[in-house]
């Protein structure tokens, strides 16, 4: 088994977050309060905890919130502005100078898990040497609201942007955060806008399942918490 370095991560921070209405009218969303601090920084902390050293930031809605928050705390940020706000999949493409050839963490900045889940993806990592990127999965009932993920034995087969209600036949949802290795660009460059006219990160992973690489799933098993709504926001403060 390889000793996989995992040093370098990325947060899609840009959005404003239409799902929690007039809450974010001032503020980004991963700039919501969670237990008296900013989300992101529970995020930056937790990846740190997980052995992450840099961090690349994309920002985008009030970025200027974010980068003045930041600039007094004792963690290695860099910023990079997503302009215009169209998509996953440019927004890491933004990553592309900030990244090396080790592997590197792509997360969203209103997902929050115990740091054991990203750890997990790095040991997925080490025992299958030929994955090019581990998608961490949620288990939930029916993953029409996000990304449906089909696998066989660990093993990606494919994945549904938002299928419609009641259509998928696998439970396990995108819990949106990812572990690439540096081949993901390739792909990310080649992706085209989607119906909603988003350049989409699923259409990397399709296009990269469709060359025959190896994607692998990491499932979640402790605490974790996509915070896109203000009941969610309700919950993680309750916590």
């Amino acid at each position: 088994m390889n000793n996989t370095t995992v040093r370098r991560a990325v947060i899609l921070a840009a959005g404003r977050g239409k799902r929690m209405g007039s809450i974010t009218d001032e503020v980004p969303k991963p700039m919501l309060p969670v237990n008296g601090k900013p989300m992101l920084e529970h995020i930056i902390e937790r990846l740190s905890q997980a052995g992450i050293k840099k961090f690349l930031v994309v920002v985008g809605y009030r970025g200027e919130i974010i980068k003045k928050h930041f600039q007094s705390l004792p963690f290695n940020i860099k910023f990079k502005v997503q302009n215009p706000v169209n998509g996953t999949a440019s927004a890491a493409l933004l990553a592309e100078d900030f990244i090396r050839k080790k592997p590197w963490f792509l997360t969203y900045g209103d997902i929050l898990c115990d740091p054991a889940e990203y750890t997990r993806c790095i040991s997925i990592l080490d025992q299958h040497p030929a994955t090019s990127a581990v998608v961490a999965v949620k288990e939930v009932d029916d993953p029409w609201q996000g990304a449906a993920v089909y696998e066989i034995a660990g093993l990606i087969s494919k994945i549904v942007e938002k299928p419609p209600q009641g259509t998928s036949m696998t439970r396990w949802n995108s819990a949106g955060f990812y572990l690439f290795r540096r081949v993901v660009f390739e792909y990310l460059h080649r992706v085209q806008p989607s119906p909603r006219g988003e350049y989409e990160l699923t259409s990397a992973l399709d296009g990269m399942l469709g060359d025959r690489l190896e994607l692998r799933i990491s499932a979640i098993a402790g605490d974790w918490r996509d915070v896109g709504r203000p009941e969610d926001l309700a919950a993680v403060n309750s916590h």
